[in-house]
């Protein structure tokens, strides 16, 4: 018996089925998104059902551009965790995963490396600049870089060991 294929339509979605989905999730609430489809008369996969109402339907999603506080959050956030986005989705209340993704890949990114082709040029080196690491800043400025701080792996201790330090 073969698997029954739910995905029957792929690509984009029509103003239809945006709204099949609104009044439906608007009825019933979030969550079962594996049965969504199929109740409410939809011929998507359960999870094209979910990114489509958490990324572009939910009513709480801000519609308006990133302030400039969330930029630099999300700049820091993606030197210190990489690509991801769900973690840095997590520290910007009201922004979908996907949406700074998509701001990232088309804006940030880009506003990242031009920032860092201008200090590497300028010779103003006392300027300090979020977008650029500790090291990069120091190489800017004509400093050593930082020394790198190793610290030694934790060890658990079992009783035995224990009780040897303590001398029982």
């Amino acid at each position: 018996m073969e698997p029954k294929n739910c995905c029957e339509k792929e690509g984009a979605w029509s103003s239809d089925e945006d709204q099949i989905l609104f009044k439906y999730v608007e009825l019933t609430g979030e969550g079962n998104w594996t049965d969504l489809p199929e109740r409410a008369g939809l011929k998507r996969c359960g999870e094209s059902c979910k990114h489509r109402w958490l990324n572009y339907l939910k009513p709480t999603i801000p519609r308006d551009n990133f302030l400039w506080d969330e930029q630099e959050l999300i700049i820091r956030l993606h030197k210190l965790l990489g690509n991801r986005w769900s973690m840095i989705a997590g520290r910007l209340p009201g922004r979908s995963e996907d949406e700074i993704k998509k701001y990232w890949n088309t804006y940030l990114s880009k506003k990242v490396e031009e920032k860092k082709k201008v200090v590497r040029s300028s010779s103003m080196s006392s300027v300090e600049s979020p977008w650029l690491s500790e090291n990069e800043h120091a190489m800017n400025s004509m400093e050593s870089p930082k020394p790198v701080i190793v610290r030694p792996k934790v060890v658990r201790l079992t009783k035995p060991v224990v009780a040897r330090l303590v001398g029982a």
